[in-house]
């Protein structure tokens, strides 16, 4: 019954007290390599498999146990003009092919990637096949999830839109308008409905069979990434290092971490990491943000050289542990056990090259948890 709760999110699974400070010997480790910085990764329901997005295109499935990795062939022109797709001859064609989300379905079947080319590409993941090519946007495609439990795909993109797919029948179902700037980041459960935040500093829950919507003020800032805690609560990242927590109840945060992520200046008035200097700001642009689904185990991760563990309460967020990692951590998935974080982490940042950290790897770094 009670495992029924947690699978539903009606009862929040206690793992933030149960997480043990990381050894020495823990840290990051790099298990994917890839040439570009990564965009965007996620995991399986069962968390055995990962996938991972890259700038340049290189769409990648892994074993997380034993990192093997198999990549996703891009289909020629043919295959995408069969798909009902406009095939336009770009000037450099790797650059169309830019990858910027990702999303798996729960139930592992399909993998849903989006970019620069303003089309939502559909995967079988079973035979790593094209299925299909969903057109639509009008703009750089630059986020997606799946409802839980379905085939439901929801899309956020520069032309200020998010709209619903119906992965399984292959259609359009709605759209969604309010945003009045670039949609950066989407996330939804189980229920009907999808967060989304975006550069006109709102967070956005759109109610998608009534066709409604509710709008969040962040203060005085950017939003650059957003999850669900629960129905009722979310989680955002700002631009200017602050990480918020939300309740469906009020217009503005509940509570602010502020400046979780700023670079920190030493006593002579340097950054402490020199080569902060160049892209300091970038540094603190908070550009993911996960939690452990059903849990109250959060993270949230910048371009200043940590990864942030916190634990969610009622009206608050409690800092737990600094995981040292360097680069930009563009996008972040917990193991739904809670036993492990994967980042996708890269030399710039998600949308552009605000910021270049030279000693990053571009990979997807994974951490062990240690639970009590």
């Amino acid at each position: 019954m009670k495992k029924q709760q947690e699978e539903t999110g009606r009862v929040r699974r206690a793992i933030a007290s149960r997480v043990q400070e990381p050894l020495s010997s823990d840290g990051f480790s790099v298990i994917v390599k890839h040439r570009h910085s990564v965009v965007s990764v996620a995991l399986s329901d069962d968390d055995a498999r990962g996938f991972s997005a890259s700038k340049d295109g290189t769409i990648l499935h892994w074993d997380v146990s034993s990192g093997e990795k198999e990549i996703y062939k891009w289909p020629s022109d043919e295959t995408l003009k069969s798909h009902g797709m406009k095939v336009r001859e770009p000037r450099n064609k790797k650059h169309s092919r830019a990858t910027l989300a990702l999303a798996v379905s729960s139930d592992g079947r399909y993998l849903a990637t989006g970019g620069v080319d303003r089309h939502i590409h559909i995967w079988d993941v079973r035979t790593r096949e094209h299925v299909q090519a969903f057109p639509g946007h009008r703009n750089t495609v630059s986020c997606l999830c799946f409802r839980n439990g379905s085939t439901e795909l929801y899309s956020g993109s520069f032309d200020r839109s998010v709209k619903a797919w119906n992965v399984e029948d292959k259609a359009f179902v709605q759209d969604s308008f309010g945003h009045q700037d670039d949609v950066l980041a989407i996330d939804a459960l189980r229920k009907e409905r999808a967060i989304s935040v975006g550069r006109d500093r709102t967070m956005q829950l759109h109610k998608m069979p009534e066709q409604a919507r509710m709008m969040y003020r962040a203060p005085a800032s950017s939003l650059e990434s957003c999850c669900f805690i629960s129905d009722t609560e979310y989680l955002s990242g700002s631009d200017n290092g602050t990480v918020a927590l939300w309740g469906m109840l009020k217009k503005k945060p509940i509570f602010l971490l502020k400046n979780e992520h700023s670079v920190t200046i030493n006593e002579n008035g340097d950054h402490d990491n020199v080569e902060y200097n160049n892209s300091c700001t970038a540094s603190s642009w908070v550009s993911s943000v996960a939690v452990c689904r059903g849990s109250d185990l959060a993270a949230s991760g910048a371009g200043n050289g940590f990864v942030h563990l916190m634990a969610v309460e009622a009206t608050a967020l409690r800092p737990l542990f600094k995981l040292p990692l360097s680069g930009y951590v563009n996008s972040m998935a917990f193991a739904k056990s809670g036993k492990f974080l994967i980042a996708g982490v890269g030399q710039e940042t998600r949308f552009g090259r605000w910021g270049c950290l030279k000693s990053a790897q571009n990979g997807v770094a994974i951490h062990p948890l240690r639970l009590s």
